[in-house]
């Protein structure tokens, strides 16, 4: 499903060079649930971005299905992101001027999909937002756009859902719903689900927990809680 092979990223600040991700080498399997904890500043973020085609490495390869992203033009990667991959962001990234029902419905609209709004409707509801349709994210608790966002993310039925952060701008209770309602909604759609966390209980429902580190990406052979620990999460 998801190869990495040698990629390496890197920004210049200035007269300096700021080395993100050092050689990373990566498989991930078709349906596989992978965690990445790691301190802040390790790269998780930007690990995320090259797989959705949103960045390109500065070395090495990403292929998703076997495919090249690097040989894929600006189109055709919006095009992958819109048919295969569901992006969902710690800070939501809802269109303000887009009631929920709409904010939903946008990636089938864009794919020119008929049943865009009864599709929205109906993920809407499988989160628990039914009635909340007509309202924009301005009118929403975090919780409820975070829910949102999740529907959006799943309604054009992704191979691969990114989900980076979902719940850390969420208090603790509303983090352990919306949680678990990413996971229901993912395994009824059987994607490959690639998380960045911090949350023990969060990563623990995951295949697998990779550690981020001075660019570097390693798996230790602990369970998801001691993983998370040797990456700097308590």
């Amino acid at each position: 499903m998801i190869q990495l092979s040698k990629v390496s990223m890197h920004y210049a600040l200035g007269q300096s060079r700021v080395q993100v991700l050092d050689e990373v080498d990566l498989m991930i399997g078709r349906g596989e649930r992978i965690a990445i904890a790691g301190p802040s500043g390790s790269g998780k973020t930007t690990l995320l971005l090259l797989l959705a085609g949103l960045e390109q490495p500065s070395a090495g390869r990403v292929l998703l299905d076997g495919n090249p992203l690097d040989r894929l033009d600006r189109d055709q990667l919006a095009d992958l992101r819109r048919d295969q991959i569901g992006i969902v962001f710690q800070s939501f990234h809802l269109v303000p001027s887009l009631s929920a029902l709409d904010n939903v419905a946008l990636p089938l609209e864009i794919a020119g999909r008929r049943d865009a709004r009864s599709r929205a409707a109906a993920l809407l509801e499988k989160v628990g937002l039914a009635a909340r349709g007509r309202h924009y994210p301005s009118q929403l608790s975090g919780g409820e756009q975070q829910r949102v966002a999740i529907a959006r993310a799943l309604v054009h039925s992704p191979k691969l859902v990114l989900a980076d952060e979902p719940t850390g701008n969420l208090d603790g209770h509303t983090g352990e719903t919306v949680g678990k309602l990413l996971f229901e909604l993912n395994g009824e759609a059987g994607a490959t689900l690639v998380l960045v966390t911090h949350d023990l209980d969060f990563a623990g429902r995951c295949d697998r927990v990779l550690r981020l580190h001075d660019g570097r990406l390693s798996e230790p052979g602990r369970r998801p809680g001691e993983a998370l620990r040797a990456a700097g999460h308590g």
